[in-house]
C-alpha cells in the first residue's frame, strides 16, 4: 500500500551549475500536475510531465531552481536597460511626471525586470546536462515513492487495528442474537397463551412468524460483513494502488453494519454496531490519501 502523501529533494549538478529539484504529492482523485522550472528548461517540460506520471495518482508539484555562480547573477543585458530607459523618459516627461526621484523609481522598477539580467538560464541545455537532468529527476520521482510507501506502510497498519476491532465486535454478537431470538419466543408465547386470543388462522400466523424472524435474521449481514473484512486484508496486502477499491470494500462493510443495526432489535448490539461505524469511520477518513 501506498500514501499519496509524498516528498523528495535532490540537487543536480550541470557545470558550475547546481539545479535542485524538489516534488511535493498530495491526495487527489486524479493525477494533477504542477510543474514549475526556469525558462531554459521548458522545452523538456513534456519529457518530466511524462516522466512524473509513474506517481499515477495525486496532486504532484514539481519545483525546479537553478542556482547560478555570483560572476553570472551579477552581469545583466546593459544595452537593453538603457534602451528601455530611453523610451521610457520621454514618454514620462511628456506626462510631467518625470523627476529626479520618478527617473531612480523608473530605473529601479526596469532594473528588476527578468529579461534584463544574464543568466544560465538564458541559454539552452545541452544534450549531456539533460541526460545528467533526467537521471535525477528518476532519482527525486523513485524517492518521492520510497516516501509515499513509508507513509502507506503506517496507513496500513492503522487500517488493520479498525478492521482487527470491527471483526472483534462483529464476533461479539451471536450470543446476544440467540438472546434476542429466545426474547421474542417468549414473548409469542404469552401472547398466544393470553385467554383474550380467542381464534388465530394459522395461515396467516404462520407468514407472520415467518415474516418476523425474517426482520431478525442477521446471519447474511454477518457473513458478508467477514469477507468483506477479508477482502480488504487480502486487498491491502496484494496491491500497491488499492485507495479506490478500499473505499468500494468500506462502503459495503458500512452496508452490511447499517442493516444490522437496523434489525438488531436488541440494545448490546446495537452498542456494537455503533462501535463497529465508528471504527469504519476512521478507516474512511484515511482512505482519502492511500493510492
Amino acid at each position: 500500500m501506498k500514501s499519496m502523501t509524498g516528498y523528495a529533494k535532490v540537487q543536480s549538478t550541470l557545470g558550475d551549475k547546481k539545479v535542485n529539484i524538489e516534488i511535493k504529492t498530495l491526495n487527489s482523485k486524479q493525477l494533477d500536475l504542477i510543474v514549475k522550472m526556469p525558462a531554459a528548461y521548458r522545452a523538456h517540460e513534456l519529457d518530466i510531465r511524462a516522466m512524473l506520471g509513474r506517481l499515477e495518482r495525486g496532486k504532484v508539484e514539481f519545483i525546479m531552481t537553478e542556482e547560478s555562480s555570483t560572476a553570472a547573477a551579477a552581469s545583466f543585458n546593459q544595452e537593453l536597460l538603457v534602451a528601455r530607459f530611453k523610451a521610457l523618459c520621454p514618454v514620462g516627461e511628456s506626462l510631467a511626471a518625470i523627476g529626479p526621484d520618478s527617473r531612480q523609481a523608473l530605473f529601479n522598477s526596469l532594473a528588476t525586470m527578468g529579461d534584463i539580467w544574464n543568466s544560465a538560464a538564458d541559454g539552452e541545455v545541452s544534450d549531456a546536462d539533460w541526460a545528467i537532468l533526467q537521471a535525477d529527476i528518476e532519482r527525486a520521482i523513485d524517492l518521492a515513492d520510497q516516501f509515499r510507501k513509508h507513509e502507506g506502510d503506517v496507513l496500513e497498519r492503522d487500517f488493520h487495528i479498525h478492521v482487527d476491532l470491527i471483526e472483534q465486535m462483529l464476533g461479539q454478537i451471536p450470543p446476544y442474537e440467540s438472546e434476542r431470538i429466545d426474547t421474542a419466543k417468549e414473548r409469542l408465547r404469552r401472547w398466544l397463551a393470553d385467554p383474550a386470543v380467542r381464534e388465530v388462522d394459522q395461515n396467516r400466523f404462520e407468514q407472520e412468524l415467518i415474516y418476523y424472524l425474517e426482520k431478525l435474521d442477521i446471519t447474511e449481514e454477518k457473513v458478508r460483513l467477514q469477507k468483506h473484512i477479508d477482502y480488504f486484508r487480502q486487498t491491502m496486502a496484494d496491491e500497491p494502488s488499492c485507495g479506490k477499491k478500499l473505499g468500494f470494500v468500506a462502503q459495503e462493510m458500512g452496508r452490511e453494519i447499517n442493516t444490522t443495526g437496523s434489525k438488531a432489535n436488541h440494545v448490546e448490539i446495537q452498542r456494537l454496531v455503533v462501535g463497529m461505524k465508528d471504527e469504519l469511520e476512521k478507516i474512511k477518513e484515511q482512505l482519502g490519501n492511500v493510492l
